[in-house]
């Protein structure tokens, strides 16, 4: 008999989203006379259609693959040039920032980068020598966590839903959601600004601080900026690139699902310079840029070529127009969002640089028993803090990514909620 990777066992429940979606699906079987009346804000998923500029450029591409002599089959493993170019050239040069196509690594999105990085990393003590030690901020992607797990870089989940071997570095109001760098040395910390889910984002000085920490201690940072088009302010790094010395301790991780509408469609990227470096068994500093390279071309055939061509659409003058303009109205949705909560009377933080708006639960109600009353009494699904770490109880979070007439309409009923702060 096959012998199973026990650490899946270790996983404290269902993975947030689909337990949501259980709930959800339950309650409505339920009560199938208000089931109709469902608004969605829980989970992170786009609603408006992809920009006509990535239509066109996808339908043309589609015209290339029925034709035998601009067919194309497999494609590189790592991704095209032409959209390698793009993300150097559009995302990076204009900030200052020196990143070669050849350190751009093209991915279905960052979801899966972030799990995938595990494989060019040692995963528990028994590749040689200790354990890496890791660190998360609470609350925390789930990912992050469930990965790791998964990996057998943690023992079993406490009490508290904490795993032992991990390092959780709480996000609280009082530190923004943005902690600072620990006492003590890690070998691997994730980090996500603008911040999924509280909506924190950090400052150039906080981004700073943890570069130098990365160096003093030969850590390595996971930088997650798959919301990195929602900043409103210039001065806020968009990229950990733009602070000095983070080529040396960095790999970052960007998509297309938000701020293009690819969460249908799938593709992103992660950038892995060349003079980042992991230390072997022996203690021999080793470059992570190849260890990637040899990742992908030999788990992956990357992303349609299709998908591709419609990914470099996005750097195009009416593309990044069209962009801009889904990006302005999620985030007109969350400056109402933000405005009616208060008038609802909730305490409300996030929205400013990011599509999630992150609430305190009525005092002395939990986050998934508010979760069950804004669903039982008006109808609006959010997604729970707890299930983003001990950090998120007592808070939820509602996302942005809707129609102007659902966030209206979840505004109005909440507005209508009798004793909301009871």
């Amino acid at each position: 008999m096959a012998r199973i990777n026990d650490h899946y066992r270790k996983l404290t429940a269902g993975y947030l989203f689909p337990e949501i979606a259980r709930r959800v699906d339950h309650w409505q079987q339920a009560h199938p006379d208000r089931a109709g009346r469902i608004i969605r804000c829980g989970i992170g998923d786009v609603t408006e259609p992809l920009p006509a500029a990535v239509r066109a450029a996808m339908h043309r591409a589609i015209d290339e693959m029925g034709d035998r002599a601009t067919f194309r089959g497999y494609g590189p493993p790592t991704g095209y040039d032409f959209l390698r170019r793009a993300i150097a050239e559009g995302d990076f040069a204009p900030r200052g920032v020196n990143v070669d196509p050849d350190e751009i690594f093209i991915s279905d999105g960052s979801k899966t980068d972030c799990g995938a990085i595990l494989d060019i990393l040692a995963c528990g003590p028994a590749d040689g020598g200790r354990a890496n030690r890791i660190g998360i901020t609470d609350p925390v992607y789930p990912v992050y966590v469930d990965t790791n797990v998964m990996a057998g870089n943690t023992g079993p989940a406490g009490p508290d839903g904490r795993y032992a071997g991990l390092v959780y570095l709480d996000a609280t109001v009082e530190n923004g959601f943005t902690p600072p760098p620990p006492d003590g040395p890690l070998d691997v910390v994730y980090l996500c600004y603008p911040n999924n889910p509280t909506g924190g984002m950090i400052d150039r000085a906080g981004l700073e601080a943890w570069v130098a920490w990365a160096r003093r201690h030969d850590a390595l940072i996971l930088y997650d900026v798959a919301y990195r088009d929602f900043i409103r302010d210039p001065a806020r790094p968009h990229s950990i690139y733009e602070i000095d010395g983070a080529r040396t301790c960095a790999i970052e991780f960007h998509s297309f699902s938000k701020n293009g509408g690819f969460t249908g469609v799938r593709c992103g990227y992660t950038v892995c310079p060349r003079d980042v470096a992991g230390r072997s068994a022996d203690g021999s500093h080793v470059p992570l840029h190849p260890l990637w390279t040899r990742r992908w071309s030999t788990k992956s055939n990357n992303v349609a070529y299709v998908v591709q061509r419609g990914a470099e659409a996005l750097y195009s003058p009416e593309g990044r127009a069209q962009t801009a303009a889904l990006i302005d109205h999620y985030m007109g949705n969350a400056r109402r969002l933000i405005d009616g909560l208060r008038d609802a009377g909730f305490t409300v933080h996030g929205g400013e640089h990011a599509p999630y708006v992150w609430v305190e639960c009525p005092p002395g109600t939990g986050s998934w028993a508010t979760f069950d009353r804004l669903l039982d009494e008006v109808q609006v699904v959010v997604t729970p803090g707890a299930g983003f770490g001990r950090c998120g109880e007592g808070f939820f979070r509602v996302s942005a990514f809707n129609s102007r007439a659902n966030v209206d309409a979840v505004v109005n009923r909440l507005s209508a909620m009798s004793t909301v702060r009871a």
